[in-house]
């Protein structure tokens, strides 16, 4: 409700315009009553005339009126929704990835769609009912008192009656509202795991399974719709029953009394009137009540995104100042997930400088993408200290911390929109000669001048109508052409032939010798060249040097190579290696140092 804060002065002018519609309209029985009694009954033409443009003018002004209302609660619902859904898209963007692993993405996009719907509905719906109807309610009754009030006691017998089939369905149906969303967000799950996953299942054969378990899935949700629809349905023929069986006593009452006077008759017509209008506003009433408890659990759904608090927080203002010489250095960093029992990275220590080349390598599940995703601080490492620039990265401000650093995920993400404005994502002013020479250095350009508008070329969604190594060359183009202080490369070259990688990394090494380049790589041809090679085995440092120097003693790095050479390749990389060992061997004091740095 905090969200209707802004629109205030709108609900006013909505409440007034609704008194106005209230009172307008329940003059209209009363004159009715008075043109029987002092008109028809009298034979009086000229009061009937003149009672009747009275009428019509009261009827006007309330149909204003109610116009006026329908549009306010309209454009207020309307507003308020869109606030909400730029609030919870809002936050979405500003939760870290541990942070959103409590949401899958179905149901954050049920919350964002789906539960904010049933928000705004609930919303128009007490801004048009739950403020009119009382207001209808009590003044209809106190009218109602006034006008007849020996037949009182027939509103009471129709208020009860309404007011016990409403609890009684609301009792039935409330508890399925929760189950209905979590259903909903299961069969959005299973609809998108299947669109994205679609070659997959046609390769491994499976859409029979998979059709299986959508079809359970929604089964269930048509058994649960169905369940409540019911009752819902259920609702207005018993509702109607009531409210005809009311008006129905009031005339059998009414006639009764007319026997004894004549005069009654009026009274009978506005006080049948009125009735109808208390039930109306009792049956509006219900109606919303039904309503909430739905809306309720949509609110709860997305107060659960609006509610979250992230793990990590920036700063106003970056503390200290940054070198001016690019680096990035670990100090003991550990990391664990939230409840995960133990370590991804377990003492993590390193230095990587500007104008070197620091890679990462290791078994599948050793740490490498969690160590990078540490940089550009998507998570929090729950021990120990990381530097960029000489400056703790929790001292940084986002907006400066991410400004040094261009960031190529694995899986190379693409936006709707062109080539273009893909890479330049991360610099919205780059001119076009920078994006072309971007393309250029990874080695983007020779397919993106294939292509029919080129550069203007129509990316969809996700980057599905290119391949995984375009897709790749553009994500990496992005960073270049953001010319940041910090490469970070994660598995990024993964979809490249060895040819292509080859030349790609050969363009990076004039634009990066002002640069700190972070790499984590599969292949060990990609990164046999790197100035300091960090080799991790589950979460823990197992060698830290040269391709010469962690082939000649480290084991984990030497099983990583033979897994990727044949016998004689890998007899021939050790023995070049050993004859780099072998002419960097200096003897100081009776003690032999090896040099870390190899050309």
């Amino acid at each position: 409700m905090r969200f209707l804060k802004p629109y205030w002065w709108q609900v006013i002018l909505l409440i007034l315009a609704m008194g106005a519609q209230v009172w307008t309209t329940l003059q209209l029985p009363a004159l009715m009553a008075n043109i029987i009694n002092d008109g028809i009954v009298t034979g009086n033409t000229d009061y009937i005339v003149q009672a009747g443009w009275q009428m019509i003018g009261l009827a006007i002004v309330s149909a204003i009126c109610s116009f006026v209302a329908s549009y306010l609660s309209a454009a207020v619902g309307a507003n308020y929704a869109r606030d909400l859904r730029f609030a919870v898209f809002e936050k979405v963007i500003s939760l870290n990835l541990e942070d959103l692993k409590n949401f899958n993405t179905a149901s954050l996009t049920n919350r964002t769609t789906n539960d904010i719907n049933q928000v705004q509905n609930a919303v128009m719906m007490i801004l048009s009912m739950m403020l009119r109807a009382p207001i209808f309610c009590i003044l209809a009754l106190v009218m109602a008192i006034q006008t007849a009030p020996d037949m009182t006691w027939i509103i009471a017998v129709g208020v009860t009656a309404i007011l016990l089939t409403v609890i009684i369905i609301m009792v039935t149906v409330i508890p399925k509202f929760k189950l209905f969303q979590k259903m909903i967000d299961r069969v959005t799950l299973l609809t998108r795991e299947n669109l994205t996953g679609l070659k997959v299942i046609r390769a491994f054969n499976n859409e029979e399974a998979e059709k299986k378990k959508f079809v359970q899935a929604n089964d269930e949700l048509t058994r649960l719709i169905m369940f409540v629809e019911k009752i819902m349905k259920l609702t207005n023929p018993l509702i109607n029953v009531i409210f005809n069986g009311t008006t129905l006593l009031c005339v059998y009452i009414g006639i009764t009394l007319l026997s004894k006077d004549f005069a009654y008759l009026g009274d009978m017509s506005a006080f049948a009137q009125y009735v109808a209008q208390v039930m109306m506003s009792f049956l509006m009433l219900s109606i919303l009540f039904v309503m909430l408890p739905r809306a309720n659990v949509s609110a709860g759904r997305i107060n659960e995104v609006l509610n979250t608090k992230t793990r990590i927080h920036w700063k106003e203002q970056t503390n200290g100042v940054p070198e001016k010489t690019p680096s990035v250095e670990f100090k003991n960093v550990d990391f664990r997930y939230a409840e995960a029992d133990g370590k991804v990275l377990d003492n993590i220590s390193f230095k990587a400088v500007a104008g070197q080349t620091t890679a990462f390598i290791g078994s599948t599940g050793s740490g490498k993408s969690t160590l990078v995703n540490l940089v550009p601080r998507f998570y929090e490492p729950t021990h120990g200290e990381i530097l960029i620039n000489g400056v703790n990265i929790k001292d940084y401000k986002q907006d400066d911390l991410m400004q040094k650093i261009g960031f190529v995920p694995q899986r190379g993400m693409l936006f709707s929109g062109t080539v273009e404005s893909n890479i330049k994502f991360g610099a919205p002013n780059a001119t076009d000669a920078q994006v072309r020479q971007s393309a250029k250095i990874a080695q983007a350009d020779g397919f993106i001048e294939k292509m029919p508008k080129k550069y203007k070329a129509h990316i969809a969604q996700g980057g599905s109508n290119v391949s995984g190594g375009q897709k790749q060359r553009i994500s990496i183009a992005r960073a270049i052409c953001k010319n940041p202080d910090i490469f970070v490369f994660d598995d990024s070259f993964s979809a490249l032939d060895m040819k292509t990688d080859k030349k790609l990394r050969e363009a990076l090494v004039p634009i990066t010798r002002n640069a700190v380049v972070l790499v984590v790589a599969q292949r060990v041809s990609t990164i046999k060249n790197a100035e300091q090679i960090i080799v991790l085995d589950n979460g823990k440092i197992a060698g830290k040097g040269t391709h010469a120097k962690l082939l000649c003693n480290c084991k984990v790095y030497q099983d990583i190579v033979k897994s990727q050479l044949s016998d004689a390749e890998y007899e021939s990389e050790l023995k070049l290696a050993q004859k780099q060992k072998a002419s960097s061997m200096d003897n100081i004091d009776g003690r032999t140092v090896l040099k870390e740095a190899y050309a």
